[in-house]
């Protein structure tokens, strides 16, 4: 009983970073995005553009990885580099009222600071994200992980949710002062959360270690340049190739319809402002309820991580297509089931992507190849942000296609990318993947990871 206690404790610890990051993106896509663009009145496109900034620096997450393998800090490799991004980040949103407030007021000087900020936000994300994903892998085993990572989702979804009570008690009424106010908060809710999170998590290495640990990390990875060696890594090994392009396409299907979901309600449907504000909500309690499934299941026995990412990935589809289905034929009744479907498979799909991603690591290079698998998944989310804009620009702005069948074939298309996706991972093994970095298999060795590839 106490350990199960004690674990359970050991878990919610380590998800207290994610609140910090939950806090942060809240803000921004809350907060920060409606005062700017409505009561500041400043160009949608240009609060969109700073706020996607951060998704096309994900090439940094390679570099920080590898970085981290082989030079670390103190006797750490994850720690020091996941607490001084997130210090650092949170610092940020002190500036973040007044640099928007001399936007609005046409200040060029404002709006080039913003930008520095927003690259700078940027880079500690792409440091957090993927040190923080590398020290879950490293401090977890196959069998904890996946509810690990349930516990870890659940914490941040939860927490944006607190977030947005939080915003309406401190700044009841948009003022100047009440906004600084609020993002105040931000360094102190974030470095308290990472502190607490990670502090004695990560084992110290002595210094025989850190050598060691360097050493293995140089001779895992090819040396050289951090992307240069990503890269080459992508085009010689087709497993590392396949893997990618699944995190890349799965990503894509699930978050091409983000930024234009409520849109579809109010052209398809005529929906109210009213109606479309529960779309987030249904789907987001899809996926919770997803997510909570998994954690439980995943306690109870081991399930081929590659089978969940499968089902997952039909399952949303099949939910896409509900809602392609309420569009082209006119039945909104469909809408929030479809909503609630796909979010519940979407969550199912998280906990096994992110378990497989975690698995898709050899020791020493940990940082490097967890990069590989953000940058995949970030570059995936930036670019459906703009295909969204594209695809309805096209259809529906272009007079291609009716409101109904345009988001037809978006849902359509987002649907057919998870089946594709879905066919890629069944190629995928974990088993095969280790195996061909061991650098000293036998001819039995790799007859055996061919053989076990199907269950891994």
């Amino acid at each position: 009983m106490w350990a199960t206690l004690g674990g359970f404790l050991r878990t919610l610890r380590i998800a207290l970073p994610k609140v910090g990051v939950g806090w942060m993106f809240a803000l921004l896509t809350i907060d920060f995005n409606r005062i700017a663009i409505v009561e500041l009145g400043i160009a949608a496109i240009i609060v969109t553009t700073l706020l996607s900034l951060h998704y096309f620096l994900s090439p940094f997450q390679v570099i920080i990885g590898r970085f981290a393998d082989t030079h670390p800090l103190f006797g750490y490799r994850r720690t020091p580099y996941l607490v001084a991004a997130s210090v650092l980040s949170s610092l940020l949103f002190l500036g973040l009222p007044g640099v928007v407030h001399g936007i609005a007021e046409g200040s060029m000087a404002a709006l080039s600071l913003s930008i520095v900020l927003f690259v700078l936000f940027g880079l500690c994300m792409a440091t957090v994200g993927d040190c923080y994903h590398a020290l879950v892998a490293e401090v977890t085993t196959d069998r904890t992980r996946s509810g690990v990572i349930a516990v870890v989702w659940i914490t941040m979804i939860l927490s944006t949710i607190l977030a947005s009570v939080v915003m309406n008690k401190v700044r009841p009424v948009y003022t100047p002062e009440a906004m600084q106010q609020l993002y105040n908060l931000t360094p102190l809710i974030v470095i308290g959360c990472t502190l607490a999170g990670v502090w004695g998590v990560e084992k110290r290495m002595g210094p025989q270690e850190m050598r060691d640990s360097a050493r293995q990390a140089r001779l895992a990875a090819p040396p050289g340049n951090p992307l240069a060696v990503a890269w080459q890594t992508l085009r010689r090994d087709a497993e590392t190739r396949a893997f990618f392009l699944f995190v890349f396409i799965s990503i894509f299907a699930i978050f091409l319809q983000d930024n234009i979901l409520e849109v579809f309600g109010a052209e398809v449907f005529g929906m109210t402002v009213a109606e479309t504000t529960r779309f987030q909500p249904t789907w987001g309690s899809g996926v919770l309820l997803g997510m909570v499934l998994m954690g439980v299941i995943s306690v109870a026995g081991q399930f081929s991580k590659r089978s969940i990412v499968v089902v997952g990935c039909v399952g949303t589809a099949v939910g896409m297509l509900t809602l392609a289905s309420a569009s082209v034929f006119g039945l909104r009744e469909l809408v929030l089931p479809g909503l609630f479907g796909m979010g519940l498979f979407t969550g199912i799909f998280n906990i096994g992507a992110l378990s497989l991603m975690m698995e898709m690591t050899v020791p020493g290079a940990t940082g490097l190849y967890m990069g590989l698998w953000g940058m995949s998944q970030v570059m995936a989310q930036g670019l459906a942000s703009i295909g969204s804009g594209v695809l309805h620009t096209a259809l529906v702005g272009g007079g291609l296609a009716t409101p109904a069948v345009a988001y037809g074939a978006i849902f359509g298309i987002e649907a057919a990318g998870l089946v594709v996706a879905a066919t890629l991972v069944l190629g995928v093994s974990t088993v095969r993947f280790r195996a061909a970095r061991s650098g000293a298999l036998s001819r039995a060795d790799l007859t055996r990871a061919m053989e076990t590839g199907s269950t891994a």
